[in-house]
């Protein structure tokens, strides 16, 4: 039988890279009692971290689940990375969540990762509690790091424990809402008499606590104003609705290493974070009627499920990931993809711990699992009942904002890199795939130079295909500034019958629109009717190829004027060469120059950063064209060719700590200054 979705928790670990978001999971497993002893990250024996990838890094790279019970509550983990790369991942786990335990370093300040962690979870409504790690560290500053947060987000810090410390490292806690005290101990904790000096703060806190109760439930509120106080039953009810709207966001601090603080803080997660079947309905379409619907977490209604993450392995084959949103899935039945139109047989269902797959026969409304074998389903799909069907709202990724040109390091291998590179894309949707009609090129797109690197080698490893990544050719383009006119001749005597065309042509700059235009402007039959189109199809054949570095010539008026036949050796093939020879001529003394493709872009960063944006972007040939208040942050709208903004993701990233994000898209082509006309000339040669 599947787990009630009232004893689910699903809890995304999230927050800034090396902060022990991945130790921590390994703590609550072990006290679990699923694993044994815990792992070590340094040791690549973590549950979550089995990608070899990940073992050499040290570090998460994608998004991994397990589980485990306590107190009779079924806790589905998903661990996280923390490296700004990995975005998507962070989106796919905040889908199959109902709540976040952001894990944070006990250094007095609000990191990157969990800034952006917390932000999200309060734009999606995500039920938040923050774990104070590192506080067996010298230097912990657990109070320092609780006033960074508070000062961030004012009213919504609740600490719901007093660490207490000796020395510089903590030994024990007191929970605020009971006023209980315990020391760690060698087997779990030992209950102590609350320290003198921890005493008028326990008071303290107790009032801050029980305020934010109180402003969560009105009838609490009533009683406050009138008693002056809550019992810590009413305590708890007013904090957990507070933390459900994510009004209030506890604060709790251990150590994951040590495997200190880490029971006090499951018993937290118990308590407070809502239940699979307490989690608002989720938004979707009636597929029959296409209307937008809630789905909510019912086991008895019709099977619906979404796909929040797809592991691809070329010997083990796909494996998709999936919450049940509704219903129960039951292995052999077969269900519908409303994405695709695709009917899928549902083989084996599988629980999964990392690596590991705990084979089940069915999974029920508000659990995480997976399935295999689906031929015609990827992340963020749907699958369903068939007399039911709904189609839930596609899973947010990232655009991708660093692209770089693949190419197969040993000839011939092209479709097996090619090839890996699809069925990785699969798997981490943040990553694209896109070939460039303009260069020829096939590009590589991603979020950063880490989550590249990371794919060139797994399709290495997962596929053996070896790859070069270099950075992509801009599409240049090739115009002319002045007037100029040529003759071209084509004549060719070798025996037999010849060959015979001249033509005479004016150049000029046409529309700047890129469009060629033609214009026959012969008169008295110097060039017969019927070679005219010859004419025209030599020109649009030349145009293909500028006169300075071979990038296609746009923006170019060609007036035929005259020019010569002969009765019998004149033939179409005479007047395609001629008209080549003329373009030849006349473009080289028409002033040619280089245009370079211009981006327009929008860069979001704090205002701190806004100086050292405006100066970058100087630098990178870079106009600004406006700036705007959104949220708080400073969004600066900007034009700079794209020959200048190739790695712009990688310095965005260094000037503002991970804190920026920008887009682009193609504007125009403009004329390049002379030192990109000469860089562009000598790269061809």
């Amino acid at each position: 039988m599947s787990i009630s979705a009232k004893n689910i928790r699903n809890i995304a670990i999230v927050g800034h890279s090396g902060e022990g978001k991945t130790t921590l999971m390994e703590a609550i497993l072990y006290n679990g009692g699923s694993i044994e002893r815990m792992g070590k990250t340094d040791n690549g024996t973590t549950v979550s971290d089995f990608d070899e990838q990940e073992i050499a890094r040290k570090t998460s790279i994608s998004l991994s689940l397990a589980y485990t019970t306590w107190k009779d509550v079924k806790l589905n983990l998903l661990d996280v990375p923390g490296f700004y790369d990995f975005e998507g991942e962070f989106n796919s786990a905040m889908r199959a969540a109902g709540a976040a335990l952001v894990v944070a370093g006990a250094n007095g300040t609000v990191t990157v990762g969990a800034e952006k962690a917390i932000d999200s979870c309060l734009r999606l409504k995500k039920p938040t509690v923050i774990f104070v790690n590192g506080m067996d560290k010298e230097n912990a500053d657990y109070h320092g790091t609780v006033n960074a947060y508070t000062e961030k987000y004012k009213g919504k810090i609740a600490p719901v424990q007093i660490p207490i410390m000796e020395g510089e490292k903590m030994t024990g806690y007191i929970n605020v809402i009971t006023g209980q005290a315990y020391l760690f101990a060698a087997k779990g904790v030992e209950e102590i008499a609350v320290p003198a000096e921890y005493t008028a703060g326990l008071e303290e806190m107790q009032g801050v606590l029980m305020e934010a109760a109180a402003e969560n439930d009105e009838e609490l509120l009533d009683k406050y104003f009138d008693v002056g106080s809550l019992t810590p039953e009413e305590t708890v009810k007013g904090l957990r609705k507070g933390i459900h709207t994510v009004s209030v966001i506890p604060v709790i601090a251990g150590s994951a290493l040590q495997n200190k603080g880490v029971i006090n803080l499951m018993n937290e997660l118990v308590e407070y974070l809502p239940q699979a079947a307490e989690r608002e309905g989720l938004p979707a379409v009636n597929v029959k009627t296409n209307e937008a619907v809630t789905v909510e977490c019912d086991e008895k209604g019709a099977f619906a499920a979404q796909v929040f993450k797809t592991a691809v392995d070329p010997f083990v084959g796909k494996l998709n990931y999936l919450r049940v949103c509704r219903g129960v899935l039951k292995s052999g039945m077969t269900v519908l993809n409303p994405n695709t139109g695709a009917e899928e047989r549902i083989n084996a269902i599988y629980l999964v711990s990392g690596k590991k797959q705990t084979p089940v026969t069915e999974l029920g409304a508000g659990d995480l699992g997976a399935v295999n074998k689906l031929t015609d389903t990827g992340t963020g799909d749907t699958l369903c009942d068939m007399n039911a069907p709904v189609r839930f709202d596609p899973i947010e990724f990232p655009e991708p904002v660093l692209a770089m040109a693949v190419n197969a390091t040993v000839r011939g291998t092209e479709d097996k890199v090619f090839g890996g590179l699809y069925r990785l894309a699969e798997e981490d949707k943040s990553f694209q795939v896109r070939k460039n009609t303009e260069t020829g090129e096939t590009l590589a797109c991603g979020q950063g130079e880490i989550q590249l690197e990371i794919i060139k080698k797994k399709l290495k490893s997962k596929f053996g295909a070896d790859a070069e990544f270099t950075t992509p050719t801009v599409a240049y383009r090739e115009a002319i500034t002045g007037k100029a006119e040529a003759e071209g001749k084509h004549k060719k005597q070798t025996g037999g019958a010849g060959q015979f065309g001249v033509v005479e042509i004016r150049f000029e700059p046409g529309a700047a629109d890129g469009v060629f235009e033609f214009v026959d402007a012969v008169v008295g039959g110097t060039v017969p009717k019927q070679f005219i189109p010859a004419v025209e199809k030599g020109l649009r054949e030349a145009i293909q190829k500028g006169v300075l570095a071979g990038y296609p010539m746009v923006n170019l008026k060609a007036t035929l004027f005259d020019g010569k036949y002969h009765p019998v050796d004149s033939k179409e093939v005479a007047f395609v060469s001629a008209a080549k020879l003329a373009y030849e001529d006349g473009i080289r003394r028409a002033r040619p120059v280089i245009l370079e493709p211009v981006c327009s872009m929008k860069i979001t960063v704090p205002e701190q950063y806004v100086g050292d944006i405006m100066g970058d972007l100087n630098k990178r040939r870079g106009r600004i064209i406006g700036m705007d208040t959104v949220n708080g942050l400073q969004v600066i709208t900007a034009e700079a060719p794209e020959g200048e903004i190739l790695t712009y993701a990688t310095s965005l990233r260094s000037m503002t700590q991970g804190r920026g994000r920008f887009s682009q898209e193609f504007a125009r082509y403009e004329q390049a200054p002379e030192t990109v006309l000469q860089a562009v000339v000598k790269g061809q040669q």
